[in-house]
């Protein structure tokens, strides 16, 4: 085991059920094995989790309030549709909170800062070259919280992480081709560079790229889910 999937494992041990709960539902919906629309049943889940009823209610609530799953007055809950309206409206957002952050960070950046960003990425291309999606995934997130960390504002942060949960179901939405992967490294470069120079204006330029071409690429594959399922 590598030292990064190590701390991801310890991290998840000192979850609370609930967390547990909602880091597998999230694993199941981003895998594809719950898709878009399905319904999220609390029996089933506890079985298949091998929870009671309590935590993994408190799982699919935690869900509903990232906006990854819905939840229906007397019918319960199920995971919400993927959208092109969603989508732009989501990565919209993103940009605005995670330009402010970027910013905020290059300005202060750390070598320490650098040193724990560099690791995350590293892991990032490591998990991904493995096809260990679920993995790349969570480091990928350790990277950009790195950066985001570094501005020092708690509330950008809280602000940042709901939407960044929704947007990470259409990132996922499409398979990611080495080319992609390739591709995705060199933005993350780009942009870690630009922080540790501590330059804010190129920080800033690095994300609205990365997070622009990124936005491209996740709106072609969407598209085409949402026309195949409609062809169904």
């Amino acid at each position: 085991m590598s030292a990064e999937a190590g701390k991801r494992l310890v991290r998840r041990e000192r979850q609370t059920l609930g967390e547990l709960a909602a880091t597998e539902i999230l694993n199941l919906i981003m895998r594809g094995e719950i898709p878009p629309g399905a319904p999220l049943r609390l029996a089933e889940l506890a079985e298949q989790l091998d929870m009671s009823h309590m935590p993994v209610r408190e799982g699919l609530q935690r869900l509903g309030t990232l906006g990854i799953v819905e939840m229906i007055p007397h019918r319960g809950a199920r995971v919400r549709e993927l959208s092109l309206e969603d989508l732009d409206d989501t990565q919209r957002t993103r940009l605005s909170l995670e330009s402010i952050a970027i910013e905020m960070a290059a300005s202060r950046f750390t070598a320490e800062d650098a040193d724990i960003a560099r690791r995350a990425l590293d892991a990032t291309l490591a998990f991904a070259q493995d096809h260990n999606a679920l993995e790349a995934r969570s480091a990928h997130a350790d990277f950009h919280f790195a950066l985001y960390r570094a501005s020092g504002s708690r509330w950008l942060i809280k602000a940042i992480e709901p939407v960044w949960g929704n947007s990470e179901r259409y990132r996922f939405a499409g398979s990611t081709s080495t080319e992609r992967v390739v591709q995705s490294h060199r933005e993350h470069e780009a942009l870690l560079e630009a922080c540790i120079a501590r330059d804010s204006t190129a920080a800033v330029s690095a994300l609205h790229h990365h997070l622009t071409s990124a936005a491209g690429r996740i709106r072609a594959t969407v598209e085409a889910r949402i026309e195949a399922m409609g062809q169904q």
